[in-house]
């Protein structure tokens, strides 16, 4: 996953953990912000009430001697009501305290805020009651959630929108690092040692340093394959020369059938060294890119030449060779290395096939790609073996040459 994915990702986990958190803590909070508000209101009406507890209908009240009447006044939708009553202790505290419950008015039940006080006036103990209605504040507490938390989402939605696209823009620099250099790591001569624009200083001191790293390692590379050519040109002459004069004294009568068998194994040396040599010299070329892909190649006429080339070594084995080669395919390469690849492929499916065995070459298309399949009736090679194929100077058993 993506850097850029990662944060946009992080981001909406930790919005959301702000919206889940802000959803069960906001009734609480907006809840006790009105509980504050109601219990402000309803001590005030109280204060007020027994500021005047000696208006006439609150005195005819208490002029009786009925503990068990109450006076009630209510509003006509029932959003306040007030109560008062005599109290059937004997000697209350004066205080008073806020609880919420359900009450019934007119066969109407509601929860409401409730002010219990306790006093005394004039020789007798009371409880008055001062109660509001919670049912617009519960409708209007959930009316109010829910406008925040839409307008939250849309907070979240609008604010992941515009991180995600300020965090492609702050990592382009950081892709184009990526596409542009890092890519071509492993192909020194290719890099683009350009400075890369970036508005950040930590992308800019990333462009640098792979710079100035990919400086050195072209330097050597370059000094390892020019070491390369070099050597390999200077020993170059110096086997021939051995070859030479291992080719004259061998023409020496006087030599003995022992000396003879050891000039020919020390001329079979050369030839290996120099196929070494050759190799090497090969191997510089394409990494220097000295060997052009521009000419044309049609895969039927090369592989016919090959044959043509390996014919003999078909007939000391007796190797019946099936050419199905159906497609007329042609492409744009270097003639000289892909007819190196193929003799080589050819030569050693020969060398490890049984003597009256078969090779059978054939092409087509799989998925609009071309292929070629070159097979034998040899032993083949097992699976750890293919690991190596493509590791240069590998042999994969050691009993045998060149496999």
């Amino acid at each position: 996953m993506k850097i850029k994915h990662q944060l946009a990702i992080f981001n909406a986990i930790t919005r959301l953990l702000i919206i889940l958190i802000l959803w069960f803590s906001l009734p609480i909070l907006i809840e006790n912000i009105f509980f504050k508000f109601i219990d402000e209101n309803l001590f005030e009406k109280k204060q007020k009430f027994l500021q005047h507890i000696n208006k006439q209908e609150i005195n005819d009240f208490i002029d009786r001697n009925d503990s068990n009447e109450t006076y009630v006044s209510f509003s006509n939708l029932h959003n306040e009501f007030l109560q008062l009553y005599q109290s059937k202790l004997n000697n209350p505290k004066n205080l008073f305290y806020y609880k919420s419950e359900l009450r019934t008015i007119e066969e109407e039940e509601n929860e409401y805020r409730v002010l219990y006080n306790q006093f005394s006036y004039e020789g007798k103990n009371y409880i008055l009651e001062i109660g509001n209605s919670l049912s617009d504040i519960k409708q209007l507490i959930t009316v109010i959630q829910y406008f925040i938390l839409i307008l939250l989402i849309i907070i979240i939605v609008f604010s992941f929108i515009v991180d995600t696209f300020f965090i492609e823009f702050l990592l382009k620099p950081f892709y184009k690092i990526i596409n542009k250099k890092i890519r071509f790591a492993n192909e020194p001569e290719f890099f683009d040692s350009s400075p890369i624009p970036s508005y950040s200083k930590d992308f800019k001191e990333l462009d640098e340093a792979l710079n100035q790293m990919m400086i050195r390692i072209q330097a050597l590379f370059k000094n390892e394959k020019q070491f390369i050519a070099n050597v390999s040109h200077e020993l170059l002459s110096p086997i021939a020369l051995l070859k030479n004069r291992f080719e004259n004294l061998i023409q020496n009568e006087t030599l003995n059938e022992d000396a003879v068998d050891k000039i020919v194994g020390s001329l079979k040396t050369l030839d290996l060294l120099k196929k070494i040599i050759n190799n090497l010299l090969l191997i510089t070329r394409v990494e220097n890119n000295q060997y052009h892909a521009n000419e044309t190649i049609e895969f039927s006429n090369l592989i016919s030449e090959i044959l043509l080339e390996i014919e003999y070594r078909l007939e000391q084995k007796n190797i019946v060779v099936k050419k199905n080669i159906m497609q007329t395919f042609a492409f744009k390469g270097n003639k000289t290395l892909l007819h190196i690849l193929f003799f080589n492929i050819l030569v050693n499916a020969i060398k490890f096939n049984p003597d009256n065995g078969s090779l059978k070459i054939e092409d087509g298309f799989e998925k609009n790609d071309y292929f070629i399949s070159i097979t034998d009736t040899g032993c083949g090679m097992t699976n750890e073996q293919l690991e190596f194929i493509f590791n240069r100077f590998t042999k994969l058993n050691a009993n045998q040459e060149g496999q």
